[in-house]
């Protein structure tokens, strides 16, 4: 059965599937990414991650993978093929696209940005399907972003367009790692929030799930707190929205997982935040949740095959049920929401 192989590489866990032609996940697989043996080591265990992967197709499908497309989060030359550094990897200037080549026996292997890639999922598969202009923005750790223009993803001209986590919406707010202060991230991600939380409650394992549970209880210290984050997540958006104009915000990540507790504010704020000239964009939740990158690096792959007549690239409303899971890799340690 022809397939592909998807791969998307986290901070601490890779998620891992071979995709048929449809769409279809014909296996699914997940290991710990083992940053902490260095860099070195994390990219040996990606390499021997998807040559796994290949096997089980050989054995299993009755044939290798045609290509594979692997997510990774940070700098990325997708062009080139070159991881060019992730903080959280401790890598710079990784040749990767090359490596798994050589590694996967010569097949094509296309490289992409992580949430530029969940990005292509959400809006081929999920919940952008049908826009043509969208956002997507997933509220993790940090915060990043996805330009939907047409049915595939805008990187910029220097592979770092969307980074709408580095809008400055308080100046002289709290530092950034980026060296501004103010920065979207650092106080409407989970990270900001669960941050917040916890010195607002005096309970240091407070988190942003936490907060929110709070906010639907009524306590009005966890009120404060979200609302600064609506606030501010309102104001940066209203600057995505001024400069892209998208029919559609999708909202991802661990804080969209508070649902309406989100969402009916975030709505609201951005709604009184419009002016007479703007167009109110739809703003609704992420469909595919933590897949959504394994399933965008399929699209990869499959566009990578499609781009030289080898395959046409699924374009099903969402995929289907795998039909095996890799025994061997269940129960892993979780990947922690991420930009």
């Amino acid at each position: 059965m022809r397939h592909v192989i998807a791969l998307d590489v986290g901070g601490t866990g890779m998620k891992a599937a071979l995709v048929g032609a449809d769409g279809t996940l014909l296996h699914e697989a997940r290991r710990p990414t083992g940053r902490d043996r260095g860099p070195d080591a994390v990219v040996e265990s990606i390499a021997e991650f998807a040559a796994d992967l290949r096997a089980h197709g050989v054995a299993h499908l009755g044939e290798p993978a045609a290509a594979a497309g692997v997510a990774v989060p940070g700098i990325v030359d997708a062009d080139n093929g070159i991881a060019v550094y992730a903080s959280n990897l401790g890598w710079s200037d990784v040749p990767l696209r090359d490596l798994l080549s050589t590694r996967l026996e010569g097949i094509p292997v296309a490289l992409g940005h992580d949430v530029r890639t969940g990005g292509l999922a959400e809006g081929r598969l999920g919940a952008g399907k049908g826009a043509d202009r969208f956002l997507f923005v997933p509220l993790g750790t940090g915060i990043a972003g996805a330009i939907g223009i047409g049915g595939t993803i805008e990187p910029g001209a220097h592979g770092s367009a969307g980074e709408i986590g580095h809008i400055v919406v308080r100046p002289g707010g709290p530092p950034c790692g980026c060296g501004q202060r103010g920065c979207l991230e650092r106080l409407a991600s989970a990270s900001a929030v669960s941050k917040a939380w916890a010195e607002a409650s005096g309970d240091a394992a407070a988190d942003a799930a936490d907060c929110a549970k709070a906010v639907r209880s009524g306590d009005p210290r966890a009120l404060a707190v979200w609302q600064n984050a609506v606030d501010a997540l309102a104001d940066g958006l209203l600057t995505a929205l001024t400069l892209l104009d998208p029919h559609t915000l999708i909202i991802g990540g661990g804080l969209a997982e508070a649902g309406e507790t989100l969402f009916t504010p975030l709505r609201a704020a951005v709604a009184a935040r419009v002016v007479e000239f703007q167009t109110l964009p739809e703003i609704v939740p992420a469909a595919l949740g933590d897949a959504a990158g394994c399933l965008g690096a399929g699209l990869l792959a499959w566009d990578l095959l499609d781009a030289t007549g080898q395959a046409t690239a699924p374009t099903a409303a969402a995929p289907t049920a795998p039909a095996t899971t890799d025994a061997t890799t269940t129960n892993p340690a979780t990947p922690t929401p991420r930009r």
